[in-house]
């Protein structure tokens, strides 16, 4: 375990603790950032496994707006995973053994800081830091950092077991089965749902993990959330009225990075293209899309010469037709291929006409924050659930025809957004939400107040 020792005792102490998978972590470390400049008299110990710490404050520079946010690495013991690296044996591995960890950490970092924990965050998964903090005397506070409606179908699993059932079969094109008795989700399907409420083996440990986080974080203190409370009043009222809600988003525009890096000089070759003309593609790196779709995708873009930004690893790029990467060496105005993009600055930059994503929740919000309309292609967690969404409820965005990239779904998906009268409504509806996200992060906004509510609890405790 690693820390940075303070010449003298800070006036009060919080500890933070992440969940180490997908994106999780980072959403996390920017929110307690934030509450870190308004409050340099607290120390937070950020504690983490050291290989996530390790990444999150190379990407995130906390030192620009405060030195109080100390990284502190939890030990765990080694999984043994014979074989290819599996990331789900690695989660259930981190939820068997993480509660002595934090627990361990903690305690450690108390006796070296010399002021005892007043305060416990954590990520909303980690469900038993509610223990760790009722063992302490002091208060729990959660973020889940994703959308109201997965937040909304992990609170109300019980019920929604109940009326459908376990193991559901329904189609996707089902529209008699919906989850009407949810307030704000009576366009949702059960086979909208993540894994593990109705689907999938509900026995598994991240499924479990899922179910007691709906029935513990009525005992938070307060439940963070990353959105801002205009998106969704329906489903904000109703999780409301069983547990203490604080939406305290988006986070691009309440906590935003402070470092942007064009390594690969995307902006400048976006300016090159005139409005609304270029479609940025990136499906995050957690999981992405099958090879064949990929190229299929290549190819779409190919035939169409739509051009683009594509953010994807090294690894995939042996996917991609031979004929596409030719046409675009020889005339790279017609696309641009990138390992990083500085995702946030990029979909702000007026050339950008679509947003081609995996659905994940930082990128909607990303997207909402810019004016972005989206081309989704979920495939896990929360993801279809957000797809539905934003396209059936918000409608500023489409799935792909058939569920999977053909040639034909996707350039039919990119005419329809940049090209069709539908599309100019879903610029629309989405300029409408970015109007109002804009609104809510303003003196007297609810983002803002919130925020304001959210650092009182922080320095009160």
């Amino acid at each position: 375990m690693t820390t940075n020792d303070q010449e003298e005792p800070p006036r009060r102490h919080i500890a933070v603790c992440a969940f180490p998978f997908g994106t999780h972590a980072a959403p996390l470390l920017l929110l307690a950032r934030r509450m870190s400049a308004v409050s340099p008299d607290t120390r937070f110990s950020f504690f983490n496994v050291e290989r996530s710490n390790s990444a999150l404050f190379k990407a995130i520079d906390v030192t620009t707006v405060n030195s109080n946010i100390v990284p502190c690495n939890i030990t765990l013991p080694e999984a043994e995973m014979p074989g290819p690296f599996n990331p789900m044996k690695a989660i259930e591995n981190f939820l068997e053994h993480s509660p002595d960890g934090f627990r361990r950490a903690m305690g450690e970092v108390e006796d070296q800081v010399g002021v005892k924990i007043s305060s416990v965050i954590s990520d909303a998964f980690l469900w038993y830091c509610s223990e760790i903090a009722e063992e302490k005397g002091v208060s729990w506070i959660a973020l889940w950092t994703a959308g109201t409606a997965s937040l909304s179908a992990h609170l109300h699993t019980d019920v929604i077991r109940d009326i459908f059932g376990v193991d559901h079969q329904g189609e996707k094109g089902d529209e008699e089965d919906l989850l009407t008795s949810v307030p704000g989700l009576s366009k949702v399907r059960p086979s909208d749902l993540p894994m593990g409420i109705v689907t999938g083996d509900l026995n598994a440990p991240f499924s479990q993990m899922l179910h007691k986080m709906g029935t513990m974080l009525p005992k938070a203190k307060v439940v963070a959330l990353n959105v801002f409370q205009e998106l969704s009043p329906v489903v904000v009222n109703d999780l409301n009225s069983k547990l203490r809600l604080l939406c305290v988003g988006p986070f691009p525009l309440t906590c935003p990075p402070q470092v942007y890096s064009d390594p690969e000089n995307c902006l400048e070759w976006l300016d090159q293209h005139g409005p609304r003309k270029v479609a940025y593609i990136s499906f995050g790196t957690v999981v992405t899309p099958p090879p064949h779709e990929i190229k299929a995708l290549g190819e779409a873009l190919e035939v169409s010469e739509i051009p683009f930004i594509w953010s994807m690893s090294e690894s995939l790029r042996a996917n991609l037709p031979e004929s596409f990467v030719e046409k675009i060496q020889k005339d790279e105005k017609l696309g641009k291929i990138v390992s990083w993009a500085p995702q946030i600055k990029l979909l702000g930059h007026p050339s950008i006409g679509v947003f081609v994503t995996h659905c994940g929740w930082n990128s909607i919000m990303e997207s909402i924050s810019t004016g972005v309309p989206l081309i989704c292609r979920p495939m896990l967690g929360d993801q279809a659930l957000n797809q539905r969404i934003i396209e059936c409820e918000l409608e500023f965005g489409i799935g792909i025809e058939g569920g999977s990239l053909t040639q034909s779904s996707t350039i039919n998906a990119l005419n329809q957004v940049l090209s069709s009268e539908r599309g100019e409504e879903m610029r629309r509806n989405v300029e409408e939400l970015q109007k109002l996200a804009e609104e809510s992060v303003q003196q007297g906004g609810s983002s803002f107040e919130n925020l304001n509510i959210l650092n009182e609890l922080i320095t009160s405790s």
